[in-house]
C-alpha cells in the first residue's frame, strides 16, 4: 500500500509552515523584535512532519540519529 497521497499533503503543511515561519521571521526583523516566541515550537512541528513524510513514504531517512 501507497501513503504518498497522505505524504503529499504532509509535505503541503511543511509549505504551509514554512510560509508563515518566514512571514513571522519578516515582521519580527521590521520590528526589530527578535526571534519571533513560536518560532522554535514551529520549527520542531515542521521536522517532525518532514518525518512522518519520509516514514510514509519508506524512506529510511526517515529515521533520526536518536531511534
Amino acid at each position: 500500500m501507497s501513503y504518498d497521497r497522505l505524504a503529499d499533503r504532509l509535505d503541503a503543511i511543511v509549505e504551509e509552515l514554512d510560509e508563515l515561519m518566514f512571514d513571522q521571521l519578516r515582521e519580527a526583523a521590521a520590528a526589530k523584535t527578535g526571534r519571533p516566541a513560536d518560532d522554535k515550537r514551529l520549527t520542531q512541528a515542521r521536522r517532525a512532519i518532514e518525518k512522518a513524510s519520509r516514514l510514509l513514504r519508506g524512506d529510511a531517512a526517515g529515521r533520526d540519529e536518536f531511534d
